[in-house]
């Protein structure tokens, strides 16, 4: 027996070696870390199990029956992250560059489905040469396979792929259908075609990371989600958002003991908000006074800032916050801002994260190329996503509200559980100024001072909608609350909607205006 033990060592040594010194050291070169030394960092100490070891590809033509590839280019299993149970594959771009083949496809889609049936996390990590050419069409088909179980499995258990090398062709479907996607500024790229491509077909030059880096993916195209300074502070925040999230849409993320004082007012709140509806201020600023010791992880950081998404805690439990942000076009919603925040509420709503919101909101951003760009479609995702959300729906009217962007921003209208505003809220069909000038515009032109007129009239508006009051007394707002109380006022409203049922037509599914 014992020779038969140390056999399986040394097949076990030879694997884990991936595809031996001098790849590894090419790997290293480039700034990237191992397939094995990543997962050593997302994922607790000494939790991973491995799943898959011994799989070969079954490939005989050009040449690969002579092509020794350990572990088959990708590493499977599962651990824990703080002590949490998630799946993982890593792939191996030491063995045949990270190419996917049959059986490269195979170990991926089984950990997928016992992620699956296990209710638990999934964690990719991308560092591929792409589909294997000497394959074929069983290369691609294990793309499918990938792209079917990521589509059955959304919804179910939160999906997050971090992209740690190059992801081209047809590998960037997979993590496009999943939740989150995570790149570091040092060694991550992704495109459907790359430079060669581009320049042959088009003339147009361009670099890898010009065409498709993690602060492009981040800043312009809204790909990724997240952006690393590096592969190691990338993997430590995939470590930071598992932390809020459940293990699958049957449960609720854990609420855990932030040690923040629960019922403490927010004195600055005063202050950061100006009374002055034309002048900006950074909404983050705002939620870090009322969230659990100020912790907010953005989503979408660098991308669409108008509008703010993500992640935090309120007396321990996690919830979803979405936030107009008058720093950045007004806080104006656009083709961009409505695809962020219907995605992330949908999110949120899949995997039962009470939804907050802070409302500051003049309007849709107007312009011709909103137009163009489908403005109308794109803006009713964000009402189409409020309006389809279940989970607890709290809103905070911290000043502006006006006309349709108004109601998308989870209005009582689109099912808002409880309904907030500042004494200083406005909530109109549009601001004083503009509506002074349509309604009375004859009674202007006539006056013999027309500017003073315009003034008087701005003033009377003002008098009767630059305030919350009109709103709740048509039960459009439960309360007007002091600023200060946002904080006492949140955690209220959670509790009493934590056990909220709320049932729904029965349908296949509805067809949301993509």
């Amino acid at each position: 027996m014992e020779h038969v033990i140390e056999e399986l060592k040394q097949k076990k040594q030879k694997v884990v070696q991936g595809g031996g010194e001098k790849r590894v050291a090419a790997q290293h070169s480039k700034g990237k870390m191992t397939a094995r030394e990543r997962l050593e960092i997302l994922l607790d100490e000494g939790s991973f199990i491995e799943v898959g070891m011994f799989v070969k590809h079954r490939c005989t033509d050009f040449g690969m029956d002579e092509v020794d590839a350990p572990g088959e280019g990708v590493i499977t299993g599962y651990g824990t992250i703080n002590g949490r149970l998630v799946y993982v594959f890593a792939q191996d771009f030491t063995v045949i560059a990270g190419t996917l083949g049959e059986m490269h496809a195979k170990k991926i889609t089984n950990i997928m489905d016992l992620a699956v049936k296990n209710g638990a996390p999934l964690i990719g990590i991308n560092d591929s040469g792409g589909a294997r050419i000497q394959e074929g069409v069983d290369a691609l088909n294990g793309y499918g396979e990938i792209f079917f179980r990521n589509t059955m499995a959304s919804g179910v258990i939160p999906q997050i792929s971090v992209i740690l090398g190059p992801c081209a062709g047809g590998a960037v479907y997979s993590p496009a259908l999943t939740d989150f996607v995570f790149m570091s500024k040092t060694t991550s790229q992704m495109f459907i075609t790359g430079p060669q491509v581009i320049k042959a077909v088009t003339g147009e030059e361009v670099s890898a990371d010009e065409l498709g880096g993690g602060e492009v993916h981040n800043a312009k195209s809204g790909v990724s989600h997240f952006l690393g300074e590096d592969e190691k502070d990338t993997l430590l925040k995939v470590r930071d958002l598992v932390d809020f999230l459940p293990q699958n849409n049957m449960e609720e993320a854990p609420i855990v003991e932030t040690g923040d004082e629960a019922w403490r007012t927010n004195d600055s709140l005063i202050d950061i908000v100006p009374l002055n509806p034309n002048k900006g201020y950074d909404v983050r600023n705002v939620i870090s006074e009322v969230v659990d010791n100020g912790d907010f992880l953005e989503v979408h950081e660098h991308y669409s800032k108008n509008i703010v998404v993500g992640f935090a805690k309120i007396n321990g439990r996690p919830i979803g916050i979405v936030g107009n942000n008058p720093m950045v076009l007004a806080g104006c919603l656009d083709i961009d801002a409505s695809d962020k925040g219907s995605r992330f509420i949908r999110f949120c709503d899949a995997f039962n994260i009470p939804l907050v919101t802070f409302v500051d909101v003049p309007g849709y951003l107007p312009g011709v190329s909103q137009e163009y760009g489908g403005i109308i479609r794109h803006g009713a995702k964000l009402l189409y996503a409020y309006s389809e959300a279940t989970v607890p729906k709290i809103s905070v009217i911290v000043r502006k509200a006006y006309g349709g962007a108004y109601l998308a921003m989870n209005s009582k209208a689109l099912g808002a559980d409880l309904v907030y505003a500042w004494p200083n809220a406005e909530i109109a069909v549009m601001g004083p100024s503009g509506a002074a000038n349509i309604i009375f515009r004859k009674e202007i032109a006539a006056a013999d001072n027309p500017p003073e007129k315009r003034q008087e009239k701005i003033a009377e508006y003002s008098e009767k909608f630059a305030n919350p009051y009109v709103a709740a007394s048509r039960g459009l707002i439960d309360d007007v609350i002091d600023p200060r109380q946002t904080r006492i006022s949140l955690i209220n409203a959670l509790e009493s909607c934590a056990t909220k049922r709320e049932n729904r037509f029965t349908k296949k599914h509805g067809n949301i205006p993509v």
